[in-house]
């Protein structure tokens, strides 16, 4: 698969012609470009849905004006969890493709990566969708790094709670071997009041054999997966096969609908999980779904993808309120659009036109994201969001079951 995945442009010179040129507006002498890094190869029906909405974003926005006079452009590169290839991937889009910031990555690790070997140098703003590891709230990165979906020390005293009400009092704790996985298994210890029997930490390995018998041989009572759902996939299916689980607790990377098709439902209904979340439904979040599902004929399927709408949206209208398309301009807007104070305004079709009209006219505005609150902290953390409880069904389903709101 070629890393260069796509360039958009035509077709949003089209929509800006259309949509007619604001004449007072600040203009650039080059349209704003942005960079997506998401693992396409890896995860690619994960990555896929949140391309789309990262599209549906770009479009919204060409659509009534682009930014700067120009329609926004966008350029697509594949950022796997391997470092490496996800740095140079990071290195095209700054050096060849000259983007003004970047959405992405995935994962935590390439996100540190990339932040600090790359992006940060460089003075190019970059929102992370989905990498929760709190050590990102450290990374050298000079205010360049935000993430619009909250840090795993939020995430890790949910996944407790959820253990807890399953009724165990004993766990073994499976988590991969990587600032994600590492993160999310300490918060979740500090919140955890029960027994941890053992711990494997690992990478992806050929078997899970040894690492699984070392959790369960003092009587866990159930399995706590902290993994990509490939490698997750792998480890619960050895569990049962080996006979060393029966019950499973997952975090976030393991709410793919993949999983419970791939081991069965006869194995995983039931069994529960957490993950960043939007907010529960309401008038704002159903213009949203209605806008996707409108524009590719389904409601979003994965999880993030609110997430890296909001990212995209948040650097589009901080390029317009700064009116330049210089990294360090944008960044220093990025909490001004995003929070209070500030005319507020919604992330539907109709509140991105709103926006752009008083942004267009030197107003604030307080964005409100389709995936909540955008409000960041000074490490560019959210300083409050959604948690969700979600359970897989028989039926080989994933069924939200709660939705906590959570802050520091």
């Amino acid at each position: 698969m070629s890393r260069r995945l796509w360039v958009s442009g035509a077709l949003a010179a089209l929509a800006l012609l259309a949509a007619g040129c604001f004449g007072g507006e600040p203009k650039s002498d080059e349209p704003l470009t942005i960079g997506l890094l998401l693992d396409f190869s890896g995860s690619p029906e994960v990555s896929a849905d949140r391309q789309r909405g990262f599209d549906l974003a770009i479009a919204q926005v060409n659509e009534n004006g682009g930014v700067l006079g120009h329609p926004v452009r966008s350029v697509a590169m594949d950022a796997p969890r391997d470092t490496e290839t996800a740095l140079a991937s990071a290195r095209l889009l700054v050096e060849e493709e000259g983007v003004h910031a970047i959405v992405g990555p995935n994962s935590s690790a390439a996100s540190l990566s990339v932040v600090e070997v790359v992006t940060a140098p460089a003075q190019v703003p970059t929102i992370s969708p989905s990498a929760t590891a709190p050590v990102l709230a450290q990374a050298v990165d000079d205010d360049f790094f935000f993430r619009t979906t909250l840090a795993d020390s939020a995430q890790g005293p949910v996944l407790a709670r959820v253990v807890r009400e399953r009724g165990f009092t004993n766990v073994g704790v499976s988590y991969r071997n990587d600032p994600y996985g590492r993160g999310l298994a300490e918060t979740f210890a500090a919140a955890w009041d029960g027994g941890i029997v053992s711990v494997s930490m690992h990478t992806e390995l050929t078997s899970y054999r040894e690492a699984l018998e070392k959790t369960a041989s003092q009587g866990a009572q159930a399995l706590v997966v902290i993994d990509f759902a490939s490698a997750g996939i792998a480890i619960v299916k050895e569990a049962i096969e080996l006979g060393l689980y029966d019950q499973f607790v997952f975090a976030d990377a393991m709410k793919r609908p993949r999983v419970v098709e791939e081991v069965g439902g006869e194995h995983l209904g039931g069994m529960y999980g957490t993950s960043g979340a939007p907010p529960p439904s309401n008038e704002t979040s159903r213009t949203w779904d209605a806008a996707f599902e409108e524009r590719y004929g389904q409601p979003a399927q994965m999880t993030y993808v609110k997430e890296t709408y909001d990212a995209a949206m948040t650097i589009m209208l901080a390029a317009q309120a700064a009116g330049s398309v210089d990294g360090a301009a944008i960044r220093d807007q990025l909490r001004v659009v995003a929070g209070a104070p500030g005319a507020l305004v919604h992330a539907t079709p109709e509140g991105v036109a709103e926006a752009l009209r008083l942004v267009r006219e030197g107003k604030d505005i307080n964005l409100e994201g389709a995936g909540g609150t955008l409000d960041w902290d000074d490490n560019g953390d959210l300083t409050r969001g959604h948690i969700s409880t979600w359970r897989f069904t028989a039926d080989e389903r994933i069924e939200e079951v709660e939705i906590v709101e959570v802050g520091h």
